[in-house]
């Protein structure tokens, strides 16, 4: 998500810590494990990957992402699009129902909408919708509502933003601009985020903190009944305690942590267990550019130059992604990227030599304090200092290296970024624009105003080639400025029991509405 870091497992075996036992399943359910509890499921306050991926299975939105990274429908079966991209006119389908048995309608989203925006509320994520028209005016008291949304009856709503603004549509998909019933928020107040009530293909049966959450099946969904009975999230914050369970069949399906990934993919039993999908996402090694020695471009190049960063995805990272040539992930990237920095360290000493500085050049290297961090920043230690740098690691535990980051206080830092919606704009302008320096994802400090342009006439492009060519260049300058080195883009790797049957890992958190796994006839009861 935003400004959301993940780091791979890594896991040291303790003989005789883990006690597992084989619990009792609920027939009919699949059992998965959550690493934490959510901290709510109410939609307008979710800001953690856990909480979208569970509310997705409970809500909807206008429309959603399916696995090709195509925008489908969801609640809204049709839409139009103005030809200056400023108006949006999405009709409702019909058969949409709450678990409370109302029938969801064109009012609900604008009631939605304005919970999520009004300023009383304190939403995280206002910036989903902040492009509609009248936000400005009803978030400063200057109007009771926001004159951009129209219901134009149940089932039409007509949405008019403040200028174009391409992935708009994207943006609908999210968790923030899923519907709420306004009876039910009003009914159960601050305890609905605990307690929540959607339209989506599950219904909450029980929440047990830090133990299990429960979703039922709902047979009254508008895409049909679920495959399984229910879902149960069990919470497991240690890796080697989940991939026990998961041995020992108490969990259908795990994400693989990293330190087992070999031995799974290599073993015979398991292997054909083994499910792969390209994320959207993109790991890089960031540079300060405001400050010495990375404000200069030259030394930023011959960082470049000194960094073998294939050989390290093809051994280190055990090849579990694909190579990155820029931040966009490639299968996003519609354009070509000009500007690479291939394994030259000879090069990168010549390029040090030709600034007239003395060498080694001293940087620090901020990480996290996980062990898969300090092992990838050992690496990257040892090739710079083969090529004229002297780089000192410095760790730190996730907030205060957080803290280092917002404040700039990094030469250099190790970073993921994860993609909200599938559009090069979320990887692009968080990431590159002058406006987001610091907290709000620009942790490289990075400023040039043709990137700036470039990225604000992307966003405001009406069809699709238009945006490409913008962004297109846009990326090829930021390469050549290089303000961070991309390594690559790591693909997801689950395993599963024999017996479920059918399964796939959706490509953004917030896609997975949880209607395709099915298990086998023994693993469910006759309906």
């Amino acid at each position: 998500m935003r400004n959301f870091i993940i780091t791979l497992a890594f896991l040291v075996i303790i003989p005789n810590v883990i006690s597992c036992t084989n619990i009792n399943r609920e027939e009919g359910y699949a059992y998965f494990r959550l690493k934490t509890d959510p901290s709510t499921l109410d939609p307008a306050y979710i800001v953690d990957v856990t909480g979208g991926s569970l509310s997705a299975k409970l809500f909807n939105g206008l429309v959603r992402i399916d696995h090709d990274l195509s925008i489908v429908p969801d609640i809204a079966e049709s839409w139009s699009i103005s030809p200056d991209g400023m108006v949006y006119e999405f009709h409702l389908r019909d058969d949409a129902i709450f678990s409370n048995g109302r029938t969801v309608k064109a009012s609900d989203f604008i009631y939605s909408f304005e919970r999520m925006l009004d300023p009383k509320n304190n939403c995280p994520n206002i910036w989903v919708l902040d492009k509609i028209k009248g936000v400005e005016a009803f978030r400063s008291g200057r109007a009771k509502a926001i004159s951009g949304l129209v219901a134009l009856n149940e089932r039409t709503l007509r949405i008019t933003l403040e200028r174009p603004f391409n992935p708009f549509l994207s943006l609908l998909s999210m968790p923030s601009a899923y519907v709420v019933p306004k009876e039910e928020i009003l009914s159960r107040g601050d305890s609905f985020g605990f307690e929540p009530v959607g339209s989506g293909p599950y219904k909450l049966k029980k929440w047990e903190p830090n133990v299990e959450i429960i979703f039922e099946a709902r047979d009254d969904y508008f895409s049909g009944t679920p495959k399984v009975k229910g879902l149960t999230f069990r919470i497991i914050p240690e890796d080697l305690t989940a991939v026990t369970e998961f041995e020992i069949g108490n969990i259908d399906t795990i994400s693989l942590p990293a330190s087992a990934f070999g031995r799974f993919t290599r073993d015979p039993e398991w292997n054909n267990m083994v499910v792969a999908q390209e994320g959207l996402n993109t790991y890089y090694l960031g540079f300060n550019c405001q400050r010495p020695p990375f404000n200069n471009v030259n030394i930023r190049r011959a960082v470049g130059y000194s960094l073998d960063r294939r050989k390290i995805l093809n051994t280190f990272f055990e090849n579990r992604g694909r190579a990155a040539d820029g931040p966009v992930p490639d299968n996003l990237r519609n354009w070509n990227i000009d500007v690479r920095y291939d394994h030259n360290p000879d090069r990168a000493i010549e390029i040090l030599r030709s600034e007239g500085i003395t060498l080694p050049v001293k940087a620090d290297l901020y990480i996290t304090a996980d062990q898969d961090v300090v092992d990838m920043a050992e690496v990257i230690q040892s090739y710079l200092n083969r090529s004229g740098f002297d780089v000192r690691i410095k760790q730190l535990e996730w907030s205060s290296y957080k803290q280092a980051l917002n404040r700039g206080e990094a030469d250099m830092f190790w970073l993921s970024w994860w993609a909200d919606y599938p559009d090069p704009e979320n990887f692009l302008y968080p990431l590159f624009h002058s406006s987001n320096l610091g907290p709000a994802g620009n942790r490289v400090r990075f400023i040039d105003e043709r990137v700036d342009l470039l990225i604000e006439k992307g966003q405001r492009a009406v069809s699709d080639e238009e945006r490409n060519r913008y962004y297109g260049r846009a990326e090829n300058i930021i390469m050549s400025k290089v303000p961070w080195i991309p390594f690559w883009h790591r693909n997801d790797h689950i395993i599963h029991q024999k017996r479920v049957k059918e399964i796939t890992i959706a490509p953004i958190y917030s896609s997975d509405k949880g209607m395709e796994i099915s298990l086998s006839e023994a693993a469910r009861p006759d309906n």
